[in-house]
C-alpha cells in the first residue's frame, strides 16, 4: 500500500468503501443533526444522529419493520418507494415530536440519482416537518411513492398507514 516516508495510509473505513470523510466533514461543521437513510437488502433505515466525540448518537430512528406495526402490509416489501416514504415520515414524526426542526440528508456512499427510494424518505421526512435542504427535482413521482406501480390497493394502504404514524407520535 503506501510505501515511503511521505505517505500514509488509509483510514480503515475509507479501504473498505464504507465511508466517504471529506463529505462526512463537511455534514458535520453544519453543526445540524444528520438524518441517515440506507436501504439493505430487506429493508430501510432511516436514522437522525448527532455527532458526539465518543461516536454518533441516534436521536431518533424508524425502520422498515416498524411499519407492520402501523398497519403497513406484512407480506409487502420493506423497501420499495412506498415504504421508503412511509419510513422517512415516521423518522420525520418523531423528530419533531424530539423537538428537532431541520436536518441534513447523509445518504453516505449510495448513488444519488433522481426518484431513488433514499429521496423518497426524504420527501416523507420533508411531508412530516423536518425541514432538510434539497431540491424538489429529486423526489420520485407521486404515482410512484403512493405505490400505484406496484399495486390499486396499496395507495389506500399508503394514507392508512401514514395516517396510523401521524397520530402515534403527535
Amino acid at each position: 500500500m503506501a510505501h515511503g516516508k511521505r505517505q500514509r495510509n488509509q483510514y480503515r473505513r475509507r479501504l473498505e468503501a464504507k465511508t466517504d470523510y471529506h463529505r462526512r466533514l463537511r455534514m458535520l461543521k453544519s453543526g445540524l443533526p444528520r438524518a441517515v437513510v440506507r436501504v439493505s437488502n430487506t429493508q430501510i433505515t432511516c436514522q437522525l444522529a448527532n455527532f458526539s466525540k465518543d461516536g454518533d448518537l441516534i436521536v431518533a430512528s424508524f425502520t422498515g419493520n416498524e411499519l407492520s406495526s402501523h398497519g403497513y402490509p406484512a407480506n409487502a416489501s420493506k423497501k420499495s418507494i412506498t415504504a421508503c416514504y412511509l419510513a422517512g415520515f415516521g423518522l420525520g414524526q418523531k423528530a419533531v415530536k424530539n423537538g428537532y426542526k431541520e436536518a441534513i440528508l447523509d445518504i453516505g456512499l449510495s448513488s444519488s440519482s433522481k426518484g431513488s427510494r433514499v429521496f423518497s424518505a426524504l420527501k416523507g421526512m420533508i411531508d412530516a416537518g423536518l425541514e432538510v435542504p434539497c431540491n424538489e427535482l429529486v423526489f420520485p413521482s407521486d404515482e410512484r411513492i403512493n405505490g400505484e406501480h406496484i399495486s390499486d390497493s396499496l395507495s389506500d394502504v399508503l394514507e392508512k398507514t401514514r395516517q396510523t404514524i401521524q397520530g402515534a407520535y403527535k
